[in-house]
């Protein structure tokens, strides 16, 4: 079959079985196009409550399909592909973080949407890379145990400096492989160029950046800005993205090492076996985490509201 193919065929499926296709923002154009939601994690979990599919399929990784079964519990959820995973999200384990709680038990926890549903269930609240400077503010604690990503929590402290903040080693492999010797590099060779990074990038290159945001921010802002060259700091899928949706504008990796691989393990075949009900992973969570994981999500609604 070719793509095109493909793709029909798995729209006219999900039609008949009600079914609604997520899309991560890293995923490949040719899995974008059979999509009925394309954006950040967070944002997909939300619209897949919104909808009234009975099924929903997540072409993302295990913490995302998790995310959407916290808000979705009466739904079925499916992950695309059962070994896309994501090392930030599985760097901490419960037992550590019970240990970092009972060190620090006056302490706030807030844990980025990128950990398991386990993690979340030891969170007193979550927060996205758009949210979070925003989340910790409200929070009337003056102490924060920011996990796992010490890049977005130092990110977010530098801009309250106000308020007392513990990390733990933890972040992005994908994007820390980003140095500031690319960023010189590629100033060098698009000198007219904004840089637009993500948060999840180290602190010096983040320094060095015209614009700091998500995923979804920083697609927003090269749509809307009027300038015509950019340098995309963030997973390379996302030049491709932009290229598709600017074909008037210019733009250009930062370093070609940004990939994820666990985003790059979901092929359009993987999806096409989801809608004929013979591939992915439904995901389950019992009733306890599903609980407990969505009162940290409850949290960072009701914190965002303020």
């Amino acid at each position: 079959m070719l793509i095109h193919e493909i793709q029909s065929e798995i729209q006219r499926l999900k039609r008949e079985k009600n079914i609604c296709i997520l899309v991560h923002a890293y995923q490949s154009h040719d899995i974008w196009e059979i999509a009925d939601y394309v954006g950040d994690s967070f944002g997909l979990s939300q619209k897949a409550a919104e909808s009234d599919a009975e099924t929903v399929i997540m072409c993302g990784v295990r913490f995302m399909a998790e995310t959407v079964k916290i808000l979705s519990p009466q739904k079925r959820v499916i992950l695309s592909n059962a070994e896309a995973g994501c090392p930030m999200a599985e760097q901490i384990s419960v037992e550590l973080l019970s240990q970092l709680k009972a060190k620090y038990p006056d302490y706030t926890v807030v844990s980025y949407i990128n950990t398991t549903a386990n993690l979340k269930t030891l969170s007193d609240v979550c927060v996205t890379s758009s949210s979070a400077v925003k989340i910790v503010k409200n929070i009337e604690n003056e102490k924060i145990l920011f996990i796992p990503d010490c890049n977005l929590g130092s990110w977010v402290q530098k801009q309250i400096p106000e308020k007392q903040f513990q990390f733990v080693p933890g972040g992005c492999p994908t994007h820390l492989l980003i140095t500031p010797k690319h960023v010189e590099q590629a100033r060098i060779m698009h000198p007219n160029a904004l840089l637009l990074v993500h948060p999840e990038c180290s602190e010096k290159v983040v320094e060095l950046a015209d614009y700091v945001g998500s995923t979804t921010q920083i697609m927003d802002f090269a749509k809307k800005n009027p300038a015509t060259e950019f340098i995309i700091g963030t997973e390379n899928s996302i030049v491709q993205h932009l290229q598709f949706d600017c074909p008037d504008k210019r733009f250009f990796a930062l370093s070609k090492n940004c990939v994820c691989h666990n985003m790059k393990m979901t092929t359009l075949g993987d999806v096409y076996e989801c809608v004929r009900g013979i591939g992915g992973e439904e995901i389950s969570l019992d009733a306890d985490t599903l609980r407990d994981a969505k009162r940290s999500i409850d949290e960072m609604l009701r914190l965002e509201k303020l």
